[in-house]
């Protein structure tokens, strides 16, 4: 056939409507249905398409569950039956469809003979694109929370450093100065004794801010935020973490320090908490274009596909959950009295992030 020849046009749309997989109506004057294809056939349950084929007015609605508006998700309001001279060249509708239930089509309704009112509306199988859409949209609500998280960890901990730690350390200078001026040994008694409490106090409030976000992850990125928290992991709780770091670059994205961090962070709490140990080791590379992070414990271990999580039973869950959203592998190896380790790998964009991009 050339191109300007029409004479097998005929012959072309039969085939278009038997072996396509848009379902296709054909509605008379009054909203009956004169035809429909075997794609329309396959999601109709029987009954239904008996009373199809009946001719009775507007019988889509035995199916139909009401098209998305601006206002509701699924509405028969001007019903795109309603007025049958109009085109509508997208929208979404939803069928009761045989053995799946509701389902969400892209739909396209026009007329095609405006002597005899003769319409068609064909549909689009949208459940694939929907359920992609949830799981991205999803992801990216999950997304927006952590970062929320992050950012309100950073505010608190800047606030605990700069305002309250701040606050102390002048009230202890006060004290230190009381100290030295003509009082009785009862008040110089009390006096140390406060400014004791003073001490322990405002390194519980410098503890609490790095813990919360250590300002050091965003100034000198990982490696030096992990020494950071190995140093207090020792002081704190004498836990010795052998630390192995060979990075091929000072700093990475922002998004994806604070996941591994976090992954770390939790992975060597966990193993404090639950593993009954006293040593961890911690190594942090990159190796072909992967940050890899894995922290080893030989403490007693659990059953990870028989697992009831202690505390609040976020922890685990939690790994997996940042990991896959910067488009990482998380790997859990542990069984009982053999020890456990986390494995956690990350592709590294291959653009190098500057200093800038590290306020996360």
């Amino acid at each position: 056939m050339t191109p300007s020849s029409s004479d097998n046009v005929p012959e072309l749309l039969q085939m278009l409507y038997n072996r396509t997989t848009e379902a296709m109506f054909f509605f008379g004057a009054e909203g009956q249905i004169l035809s429909m294809n075997e794609a329309a056939k396959q999601i109709i349950e029987p009954e239904l398409y008996h009373k199809m084929q009946q001719g009775e007015a507007d019988s889509i609605c035995f199916t139909c569950r009401g098209y998305t508006s601006e206002d509701e998700q699924m509405t028969c309001v001007s019903c795109f039956m309603s007025n049958p001279g109009q085109t509508l060249t997208s929208f979404q509708l939803y069928l009761e469809t045989k053995g799946l239930g509701i389902v969400p089509y892209s739909a396209t309704y026009q007329v095609i003979d405006e002597q005899q009112q003769i319409s068609v509306l064909m549909l689009r199988n949208l459940t694939l694109q929907t359920q992609t859409q949830e799981v991205l949209n999803q992801k990216l609500r999950v997304k927006q929370v952590i970062q929320a998280q992050e950012n309100e960890r950073k505010r608190i901990s800047r606030e605990l450093h700069d305002s309250v730690a701040q606050e102390m350390l002048s009230s202890l200078v006060d004290l230190r100065v009381l100290k030295y001026m003509n009082v009785d040994e009862d008040v110089l008694g009390k006096l140390r004794q406060t400014e004791g409490s003073l001490m322990r106090l405002l390194d519980d409030i410098r503890h609490l801010s790095v813990e919360l976000r250590p300002a050091v992850l965003d100034d000198f990125g990982l490696e030096a935020a992990f020494r950071t928290h190995i140093k207090g992991l020792e002081k704190n709780f004498g836990l010795v973490v052998h630390f192995d770091s060979d990075l091929k670059r000072s700093r990475y994205e922002g998004e994806m320090e604070t996941v591994v961090y976090r992954i770390g962070q939790e992975a060597i709490l966990n193993a404090l908490k639950y593993a009954e140990v006293d040593e961890v080791f911690l190594s942090l590379k990159e190796v072909q274009g992967n940050l890899k992070l894995e922290v080893l414990d030989e403490g007693v271990g659990f059953n990870v596909n028989d697992f009831t999580p202690g505390g609040t039973g976020l922890g685990l869950f939690g790994m997996r959950e940042r990991v896959e959203l910067v488009g990482g592998n998380l790997l859990i190896v542990s069984n009982a009295h053999e020890g456990t380790k986390i494995q956690v790998e990350i592709p590294v964009k291959k653009e190098r992030a500057t200093s800038e991009n590290h306020n996360s």
